[in-house]
């Protein structure tokens, strides 16, 4: 078993997507969680979540498919999509993850809402990593923070997500950090 065994965040587009988006996640994960990616498709498709009432796809559905298929040496898989997800409680959401999990995904359909993301494309491309690292923070088991400077902060529109910074608050850290504690031993 090699040292980095289950150490690495698996991340999976889903279609094709530009080298700087995947960059900036990989680069956000680092930062944030100090783990190691591999990026590497999972999904070719993910139409068996199609809800064709709500003209979306059911992000649940698509994170028990990702979790179905987790290779053997993958901590946790960070699956990216650009089409609309919702869960049926919610008009949509910017992504979802397995609670404590391995899965979750981030949907960058809406998360280009009031910029240009070629014009703009660092504020793009920064609201990205920062959903892509709170969707990762709850697969360590991390609840929503009431910090709006938390990355962890549920986000109800896209200012919330501007307002965040890409940090962990203190609180949100020492917890993360207890859950890193068992993974690197």
């Amino acid at each position: 078993m090699s040292t980095d065994f289950r150490k690495t965040v698996l991340i999976a587009p889903i279609g094709e997507f530009e080298a700087d988006i995947l960059q900036a996640v990989d680069a956000m994960i680092k930062k944030a969680f100090d783990l190691s990616c591999r990026i590497e498709p999972l999904l070719d498709t993910i139409d068996f979540a199609w809800n064709a009432e709500r003209e979306q796809f059911h992000s649940t559905a698509i994170l028990a498919r990702l979790a179905e298929n987790t290779p053997a040496e993958v901590l946790k898989i960070l699956a990216l999509t650009k089409e609309d997800l919702f869960i049926p409680i919610l008009t949509h959401v910017y992504g979802e993850a397995q609670l404590g999990g391995t899965s979750c995904i981030v949907s960058t359909f809406r998360l280009s809402g009031g910029i240009s993301p070629t014009v703009q494309r660092g504020h793009y491309l920064e609201r990205i990593a920062k959903e892509s690292a709170h969707e990762l923070g709850h697969t360590f088991d991390l609840r929503h923070c009431k910090d709006s400077q938390c990355l962890m902060h549920y986000c109800r529109g896209i200012g919330d997500v501007d307002g965040k910074s890409d940090q962990f608050c203190r609180y949100c850290q020492v917890m993360l950090e207890d859950h890193l504690k068992a993974i690197r031993s």
